[in-house]
């Protein structure tokens, strides 16, 4: 959108044909008249008029540049107060495991935390996100960012044993944990997803919550796995546990550490509304500022004004 600052400044336009026609009229001088000499009266007339217009131009862009004309992009909406939310995803080798019923049949865990995760994602709207992803070690994927597009393609980038096959759910904690030192945010939020045991890593989980609680740090943790699922075979069919390695009394006390909540996700619906009750339990700040990028115009009309007085000058000094 186009505008002027300062719109009143063009009220100043007709001030050189009120200055015309009301200033006192200037006096010629006696011409002395040579009859000999050839007259050019026409065509010191057209020049007179066309430095008129020139000068009556360089007015115009003036007042306009005083006008101050300034350019509005597109309104940006901004949240003065925001969550920073570290997802810890596991990567190990179990997340391989295709037990988690969908609409479409059994998937890998993986692939259904991609699709539940990138819906989370969509719907975090003024929080900053971050990804850690851990295996045998953790690596912070994805620093805090108010960038939800790339959070989401950094998690789909994501493969199974790109960083090891183990569970190293500690580190994991801990790295989610130090991107918080610098964090100015009130509230602090890690969603911890894992399928499984602590494995590796350098640091014990419990250590690493004690630490997250410290640091004012809420965490919520999901455990991943069908659980008993009946299997059949060439014999007939079998129940078996894919979750036996579930560690799900670690889980629940890393929740209940630091004021969090621990989730039991059997299926990809489950996923769904655990995810849902995050959100719940986690509202994003409806509190908005609006602000819209500008772009000030008074250079353009200035900056001609003041070449075609250049030109007013040279003339003028040719045909003084």
């Amino acid at each position: 959108m186009f505008e002027f600052q300062w719109l009143w400044a063009l009220l100043l336009l007709p001030l050189p044909i009120l200055v015309y026609f009301f200033a006192p009229a200037h006096k010629p001088r006696s011409a002395i008249m040579l009859p000999t000499l050839p007259t050019e009266g026409g065509v010191e007339r057209r020049q007179h008029i066309s430095l008129k217009v020139l000068a009556v131009l360089i007015w115009v862009l003036l007042v306009l540049a005083a006008a101050r004309p300034v350019w509005y992009g597109e309104p940006i909406e901004v949240q003065p107060k925001h969550r920073d939310m570290m997802l810890v995803v596991d990567l190990s080798g179990s997340m391989a495991q295709e037990d988690m019923n969908s609409p479409s049949g059994y998937i890998d865990r993986l692939t259904a935390v991609k699709q539940v995760l990138s819906d989370f994602i969509t719907k975090r709207k003024g929080d900053r996100l971050g990804l850690v992803l851990f295996a045998d070690h953790a690596y912070l994927q994805t620093p805090l960012t108010l960038d939800r597009t790339a959070v989401l393609q950094q998690l789909n980038r994501a493969q199974l044993n790109m960083i090891g096959s183990q569970t190293a759910i500690g580190e994991g904690l801990g790295i989610a944990t130090k991107t918080f030192i610098k964090s100015e945010a009130e509230q602090r939020v890690i969603v911890l997803l894992s399928d499984g045991s602590n494995t590796a890593g350098v640091i014990d989980p419990i250590e690493a919550t004690s630490i997250a609680k410290e640091n004012n740090v809420i965490i919520y943790t999901v455990g991943v796995g069908a659980g008993e699922l009946e299997v059949k075979s060439f014999f007939g069919s079998r129940t078996v546990n894919t979750a036996q390695d579930l560690d799900e009394k670690t889980l629940t006390k890393i929740a209940e550490m630091t004021g969090g909540k621990y989730f039991r996700a059997r299926d990809q619906k489950d996923l769904n509304q655990i995810y849902d009750t995050i959100n719940q339990l986690q509202p994003v700040s409806n509190a908005t500022q609006t602000w819209r990028p500008q772009t000030e115009w008074f250079t353009y009309p200035l900056a001609l004004a003041l070449f075609l007085s250049f030109i007013l000058a040279v003339l003028r000094r040719q045909h003084g």
